[in-house]
């Protein structure tokens, strides 16, 4: 079993720490993407993992291997992990096959002996796995970028990993190429049953194929949990932010609703990382969801409210009246900014469907209840 454990993991460089105390669990088959800001330590903890990078504190544990711990340090060959950076880094000089027969010497071979391997079967099932079967004599120069991250991987999971680390694998890659890579990757990680973490900027690609989620920021672990935790109860209104279009306004707690400028929404307080929670009648952060947001059109034979709506179904908030001011439309659905009469704009997502244009008279309602937090969380 390839689980992988670190705890109160500290690292630095001499400039002072990097990474503080970090806990991240990562359960055999599954894959963790790690997001956070530049310079908060996601790269670092991965260097970190891989045996690149010493620790000053904490331990590491791969399956049954304690590889990092106080006296401990194994050596980056022998923790049994696969690397795909985000330039792929293939070997010029060596075919696809020969690549791939490359990482299955585990660095330990040479050109001849990569060239002795490539014509072996675990290499030809390898690159039928990412479906490259038909350009094992191909030099890397004749790959696309998505073809040549495609070999990256099978030349990782050629040594027979317990964990694959993927730094930004898809970074360099156009839109299209890369939801379909992305889609790719997580099925043969699951295939191989491979443990795998992945590194990335792009928190709507580590939402979708991820069945965890680490947020770093300043070199802590503000949250870990799994895509839908991360998302709609984020630990704190700057994760909220940072992993998805948000709303927020201040507030006034008051039992289970909250008094806000746009009226009084039904609440659900959010206990902090300290164990804290708003009370009643505390100052609280309100966190809206653009998609929480419901629209319809406003003036005679509107509806007094939208339709029933949020994640459980209830019954949305007292109507506000605006008016369209931008229309951000992205094709499968759009960004609305609504200006309301006493000079609040508010972003609310629609589907394709429910598009208006600029100028339009629309009513909004928030739909659920909101989240609540303390001031101090943000």
């Amino acid at each position: 079993m390839s689980r992988l454990e670190v705890r109160g993991l500290t690292v630095g460089y001499e400039g002072g720490p990097v990474l503080h105390s970090v806990d991240v669990e990562v359960p055999h088959g599954e894959l963790l993407a790690i997001v956070g800001p530049s310079g908060c330590g996601k790269t670092t903890l991965l260097r970190t993992i891989a045996g690149l990078l010493r620790a000053r504190s904490g331990e590491i544990r791969i399956g049954q291997r304690m590889v990092t711990t106080h006296g401990i340090h194994l050596a980056p060959e022998k923790r049994r992990i696969g690397w795909v950076p985000q330039d792929a880094a293939l070997f010029p000089h060596l075919t696809v096959a020969e690549n791939v027969a490359f990482g299955m010497l585990a660095g330990r071979g040479s050109s001849r002996a990569a060239r002795r391997a490539a014509r072996s079967d675990e290499v030809r099932r390898l690159l039928d796995l990412v479906d490259l079967g038909q350009l094992a004599d191909r030099a890397p120069g004749q790959l696309s970028g998505g073809q040549a991250q495609r070999v990256a991987l099978a030349r990782a999971l050629a040594a027979g990993p317990e964990l694959v680390l993927l730094d930004e694998p898809f970074g360099a890659l156009d839109p299209m190429l890369r939801a379909d890579l992305r889609a790719s990757v997580r099925e043969l990680l699951r295939t191989e049953g491979v443990t795998g973490i992945l590194v990335t900027h792009d928190q709507a690609e580590a939402l979708s194929i991820a069945d965890h989620v680490a947020v770093l920021r300043g070199g802590e672990v503000l949250q870990l949990g799994t895509p839908e935790e991360v998302y709609q109860v984020p630990a704190t209104p700057w994760v909220a932010g940072f992993v998805g279009d948000a709303v927020f306004l201040p507030g006034v707690l008051h039992g289970d609703e909250v008094a806000t400028s746009i009226g009084r929404l039904r609440a659900v307080p959010v206990t902090d990382a300290a164990g804290l929670a708003p009370s009643d009648g505390d100052d609280v952060t309100v966190l809206i969801r653009p998609e929480e947001l419901r629209v319809t059109p406003a003036g005679p034979g509107a509806p007094a409210e939208p339709a029933p709506g949020g994640a459980a179904g209830a019954a949305a908030s007292a109507a506000l009246d605006g008016t369209v001011t931008d229309v951000e439309y992205t094709g499968h659905d759009a960004m609305l900014a609504v200006s309301l009469a006493d000079g609040m704009r508010l972003r609310a997502r629609v589907t394709a469907s429910g598009l208006v244009p600029r100028g339009t008279e629309v009513r909004l309602a928030v739909a659920g209840a909101v989240l609540a937090y303390r001031p101090e969380t943000a």
